[in-house]
């Protein structure tokens, strides 16, 4: 039973959720979140498995209007959420009742927001995958972004769970300007010195306009290559920077192609690609070296800081029993006199 009516359906919102894994090799492109910190997160306060489809929704988030009620967490980008015109906080989950309305507008911080249900949702697997792209209309709903009218179908769970939030020690910062960390390789022979160093300068590279869910092109010091940019193609991974002929890096994301024939001087290492996701054309990226053994440690810390996240969010649901009656209280604030309603909990 269809259960959510999309009023609005933003600039580009779609159903993702971890991606195709194990299918390039056929030539079917990955997709999936871009974001996966925000991504897990939204999963998790919600009770849902990590991996469970999501909403994933860039500039402009959409209008949606519930059939039947549910629990919701909305995580990632502030698009300044409103349930039935009221503003709602983020990083939280929710019950939203039979008929409420939940509004997202545009981007005051971060690039992209994700909307979680406790549940599933009904849309048809791909090999695997419920994830959407676009390009080639399959995935998700329909094969496409949603349209305004659209309906989605959430089978809801009850093991979902209202009022887990997670601590705002957690929630990420998303900045203008980032250091990016690296991993050198597989093609960096095929610069010259001047070239890799110019790579890691501090005055860093601009995301340009032709930034989308596939690549971010950037724009900067030009960087020179040995001989020629060609490669024989190659398989084409998440965060890979291509350098083609012009010298202008181009960052491999989500929807990219599966194979690529030009150098790769360097890869992102997967737990600086959320940071990456958040950012905008117009924003600036500062590369920075670090060996495979240490992205390994940087991985480890940061799986090991989400078990401790995702600990803090599970415990965070906890019941209170309200014990006794209502008390009314006399309260002066600032020279402001307040009565309160007081019950004692246990």
């Amino acid at each position: 039973m269809d259960n959510i009516k999309v009023l609005k359906a933003g600039f580009f919102t779609t159903v993702q959720d971890a991606g195709r894994i194990g299918y390039q090799k056929f030539g079917m492109p990955v997709a999936g979140v871009m974001d996966s910190f925000s991504y897990r997160v939204a999963n998790c306060l919600v009770g849902n498995d990590e991996k469970e489809a999501v909403l994933e929704a860039a500039f402009l988030g959409p209008d949606l209007e519930f059939q039947e009620g549910m629990v919701v967490a909305i995580t990632g980008a502030d698009m300044r959420p409103r349930l039935n015109g009221k503003e709602i906080p983020m990083w939280e989950s929710f019950k939203a009742a039979k008929g409420d309305k939940l509004s997202l507008g545009g981007i005051v911080k971060g690039l992209r927001t994700y909307i979680a249900f406790g549940g599933e949702i009904c849309v048809e697997e791909v090999n695997n995958s419920k994830s959407t792209f676009v390009k080639s209309g399959i995935g998700g709903y329909k094969g496409r972004k949603l349209m305004d009218n659209d309906y989605l179908e959430i089978k809801i769970s009850a093991a979902a769970v209202p009022c887990r939030r997670m601590e705002q020690k957690y929630i990420p910062e998303y900045k203008p300007k980032n250091k990016i960390r690296v991993v050198l390789g597989p093609q960096d022979d095929y610069f010259t010195e001047e070239g890799i160093n110019l790579f890691f300068s501090p005055s860093g590279y601009k995301i340009t306009k032709e930034a989308d869910r596939m690549g971010y092109r950037l724009e900067g010091e030009a960087i020179s290559h040995k001989d020629k940019a060609d490669i024989i193609s190659d398989g084409a991974t998440f965060g890979a920077v291509q350098v083609p002929a012009n010298g202008q890096p181009i960052i491999l994301m989500a929807d990219r192609q599966t194979t690529g024939g030009y150098t790769k001087i360097a890869a992102v290492i997967s737990t600086d690609l959320p940071v990456l996701a958040q950012m905008s054309p117009g924003n600036e990226v500062v590369f920075e070296k670090v060996t495979l053994k240490e992205a390994h440690s940087i991985y480890r810390e940061y799986e090991r800081k989400f078990a401790e996240i995702k600990a803090q969010i599970c415990s965070s649901d906890k019941k209170y029993e309200f014990m006794g009656s209502l008390k009314k209280m006399r309260m002066i604030v600032n020279g402001i006199e307040y009565i309160a309603d007081v019950q004692r909990i246990e």
